[in-house]
């Protein structure tokens, strides 16, 4: 039996199929049920319990690599503690967690953070990244959420006076601030005075951010939730450093708030 010729690979057949599939996508990205900003740990979480749930997802993430803060967990020794019960999350992905004492866990951040990316990806969630968020879609009278505009990330660090390039609008029912400290979306509403300035963290307190970081995971302006350390930052609860339990059970409280709106919503 004559073997099969192998066909030679075609620079231009490369670069056809790659702009062809990522167009198709986007065309498909450009409404969707739910925009997540930034994709740390609660992003990702939020973004895969949603996504698992039948609806579609977008994550945007401003720089080239998803993962946010997870990835070198404290002071560059890729190590992070995880507190009872989030490490439930991370070993239902086959993360290794070690009991270091008394409900509380160590893990390999780059580990956890691969096998959060790609349960995301399995669960269905598409992703932008090197995408920024410059604004927000707010209509009517009542000013109502409904999307955010974006650029590409290296357009807007060098400046409109170098690279002027109009943005864009994508649509959603709702969207998630998981941008961590910057709390971006509510920082562009105080600009548009649809909300008050935004305190920032506080100074550390592991204890008790955690357990308010939980407390307040939720809506915080129509149709915009806060998960992770968004939601520090926009209530001025204190900061965490390298423990990312409530980052992994706000993203799952998160989905579950969100979840019910949009199920209410279709009723």
């Amino acid at each position: 039996m004559k073997p099969r010729e192998i066909q030679p690979l075609r620079e231009a057949e490369i670069t056809r199929h790659i702009a062809r599939e990522f167009f198709e996508q986007f065309d498909r990205m450009i409404e969707s049920d739910v925009i997540i900003v930034g994709s740390g740990p609660s992003g990702l979480v939020c973004g895969k319990e949603l996504a698992q749930s039948g609806f579609k997802v977008l994550l945007i993430e401003q720089l080239n690599q998803l993962g946010g803060g997870f990835w070198n967990g404290g002071y560059l020794m890729n190590k992070a503690t995880i507190a009872h019960p989030a490490q439930e999350i991370l070993e239902k992905l086959g993360v290794p967690c070690k009991k270091a004492a008394q409900d509380m866990y160590i893990v390999d951040p780059p580990h956890a953070t691969a096998k959060l990316i790609g349960s995301a990806y399995d669960a269905g969630v598409k992703v932008l990244n090197l995408t920024k968020v410059v604004d927000l879609v707010l209509r009517g009278e009542n000013q109502n959420l409904e999307g955010v505009v974006v650029n590409w990330y290296p357009l807007e660090v060098m400046g409109h006076d170098a690279a002027h390039v109009d943005p864009i609008a994508l649509e959603s029912k709702i969207v998630v601030d998981a941008t961590g400290h910057d709390a971006i979306t509510l920082q562009l509403l105080a600009r548009r005075n649809r909300y008050s300035s935004i305190p920032g963290n506080g100074a550390m307190w592991v204890d008790k951010s955690e357990e308010m970081v939980m407390e307040k995971t939720g809506e915080v302006y129509p149709n915009l939730f806060v998960v992770g350390l968004s939601v520090a930052a926009v209530f001025g609860t204190p900061r965490m450093g390298p423990a990312f339990g409530s980052m992994l059970l706000s993203g799952k409280k998160g989905a579950e708030i969100i979840q019910k709106k949009l199920r209410s919503n279709r009723s």
